[in-house]
């Protein structure tokens, strides 16, 4: 399958460089929204030196190779169809990771004993797209935060057929057991920002029991 590259610049040394596919499914190339949020962590905004970080639908690892390269220690996630490019993506960037990088499969909905204990940072990059993956996506989340997990979840406003509604219903049932913070705009990397990509933090809600 033919390959072209994507090479992301980095504030500090050489670019990352990127296999995308010119045939199969949208995780083959690098979207927008990854971009922003790759760079969005060079911001230094979360700590991520020694971190444990885990990518969900990390398609071909932009923005977990780019942790990896400020010392987190990362575990890049998609479906087995996308762990060879995943593969091809960390061996050609590893001379540039301070940390540790590895390709794992992860279902949505399926069960993530192996992934235990929960990570300090989850990534996801224009991941709500399928009304269907919803709901295991969801519960994905769930398994795998505890109280002191940081979600960062990035994505592109598409206005287009039913991208407001399945939008719409993400956020409606991520509220039930989360709390999400919008990251304002001028946090953002100066250049890599688009006023329809947004960051959301998201956290899961502390459970107060009576005392």
């Amino acid at each position: 399958m033919a390959g072209f590259v994507r090479e992301l610049e980095r504030r500090a040394g050489p670019a990352l460089r990127l296999e995308q596919r010119a045939a199969g499914g949208v995780g083959c190339v690098v979207w927008d929204a990854a971009l922003v949020l790759a760079k969005f962590l060079e911001t230094g905004a979360c700590p991520l030196a020694r971190r444990h970080v885990l990518e969900l639908g990390a398609g071909t690892g932009a923005v977990g190779i780019m942790a990896a390269t400020l010392g987190a220690n990362v575990t890049v996630t998609d479906l087995e169809e996308l762990q060879e490019l995943l593969m091809v993506n960390i061996e050609n960037n590893k001379h540039l990771v301070t940390g540790s990088v590895r390709a794992k499969v992860l279902k949505w909905g399926e069960d993530v004993t192996e992934f235990q204990p929960p990570p300090d940072y989850i990534l996801m990059a224009d991941c709500i797209y399928y009304e269907e993956s919803l709901e295991p996506l969801l519960k994905t989340l769930k398994d795998l935060t505890s109280p002191d997990t940081c979600v960062l979840c990035c994505y592109e406003q598409r206005t287009m057929g039913k991208n407001p509604e399945i939008e719409r219903k993400y956020f409606e049932l991520l509220q039930r057991d989360f709390e999400l913070e919008k990251i304002p705009l001028d946090r953002h990397d100066e250049e890599y920002r688009s006023e329809d990509i947004h960051i959301v933090s998201i956290h899961r809600k502390q459970v107060n029991f009576p005392s």
